[in-house]
């Protein structure tokens, strides 16, 4: 769901995030309009009203842990978990963790990929909220339930600061709801 749609339609601080990210055409590659977070960071005040609106959300919901997709959802996810008071346990790529890991492998358009985390990072009955920039497809979100729910966690919600407005993408997360704060941007004209 859109954060527009659950209480914070017309909200001033939902524009000013959407205006903070930039748009780059054709970034990686030829038809794609990136979403560059990078500049939302560099606005303190975007930044700022990210962070609290997911706090605002998740405050008084009993989580224990925020886990965060790399890389971007690094960026979001020890800000909310320190303002909340859980913990951040960070989903990695392959072979980027030192210690035993556990690992759940996904589905991309071309080929495949993998995320990890550390043995024992999340016991059984945590309650967590997985964090990513954006959905798409929901692959990557959808493979960091997998992996939490094999450890025996109770995956609350997924949160994204940029979903696609049809998140064709959330029938493939296991019945986990979906929490988006902005549509992606686009350039007037462009593409």
């Amino acid at each position: 769901m859109f954060a527009a749609e659950n209480g914070l339609k017309g909200d001033p601080r939902l524009q000013a995030i959407s205006d903070a990210i930039r748009v780059v055409p054709h970034f990686p590659k030829q038809g794609i309009m990136f979403q560059d977070i990078t500049t939302l960071l560099l606005d303190h005040k975007a930044f700022k009203h990210t962070i609290d609106i997911f706090v605002d959300r998740y405050r008084d919901m009993d989580i224990s842990v925020i886990a965060g997709v790399e890389a971007r959802g690094f960026m979001f996810g020890p800000s909310i978990a320190l303002a909340i008071g859980a913990k951040f346990v960070p989903l990695r790529k392959p072979k980027k963790l030192p210690g035993e890991v556990i690992s759940e492998a996904y589905e991309l358009e071309y080929g495949t990929d993998c995320l990890e985390m550390h043995v024992g990072a999340v016991p059984a009955g945590e309650r967590v909220i997985v964090i990513d920039d954006l959905v798409a497809t929901g692959g990557t979100l959808s493979a960091a339930i997998r992996l939490l729910e094999r450890v025996g966690a109770q995956v609350v919600e997924c949160a994204c600061v940029i979903g696609l407005p049809e998140v064709k993408g959330q029938r493939r997360l296991n019945g986990k709801p979906l929490y988006i704060l902005v549509e992606p941007r686009e350039i007037d004209g462009c593409c």
